[in-house]
């Protein structure tokens, strides 16, 4: 049967996302309040890797974790823009870094029992070093490590941000798959 919405109530609007309390008939027929949060933008997160294998690790203050926090260079594209313009701009903003291949090597959902938020994951190598444009938002530290380092902090928690931890292991398991 799935999913079917009777109504949809707007309860919250920002530059980012929409909240709505809709009421549904869930897969059995029943009726149940839903939540449901959707991004104004999608989720665009790039790994670099340059000709030594290694990549940018981005570290900031997460307000809504309040912690911090290790991961990929990341930033939100609008949904009406090609998301590889949105991952060059958030590439060059976090690192500096350009780059002149570029790979989409994922599409995930980050949290789909609430929100409806993709997010893409773009590989970028053949980089350049320059200046980084940081967003008045943003206040970050750059590390520049081996892939398997980068890797071995997923694993050891140390980088817990869903889209990076799944990126990271995306791509060492490609590399398996790919191996000779």
């Amino acid at each position: 049967m799935g999913w079917k919405r009777r109504s949809s109530l707007l309860i919250y609007d920002n530059r980012w996302i929409r909240v709505f309390e809709e009421t549904v008939t869930n897969p059995r027929g029943g009726e149940s309040l839903y939540g449901r949060v959707h991004f104004k933008n999608r989720a665009i997160a790039i790994l670099p890797i340059d000709e030594e294998d290694h990549t940018w690790l981005v570290g900031q203050d997460r307000y809504t974790l309040g912690t911090y926090s290790w991961e990929l260079p990341m930033g939100g594209g609008p949904l009406d823009e090609d998301p590889l313009v949105a991952a060059r701009r958030e590439l060059r903003e976090e690192t500096g870094l350009r780059a002149e291949r570029w790979t989409q090597v994922m599409k995930l959902h980050t949290s789909n029992s609430v929100t409806d938020e993709e997010g893409l994951l773009f590989l970028a190598q053949e980089l350049t070093e320059g200046e980084t444009e940081f967003e008045e938002t943003e206040d970050l530290a750059i590390r520049r490590v081996p892939f398997e380092d980068a890797v071995a902090m997923a694993i050891a928690g140390e980088i817990t941000d869903a889209i990076s931890v799944a990126s990271l292991f995306r791509v060492a398991y490609l590399r398996t798959v790919a191996a000779p």
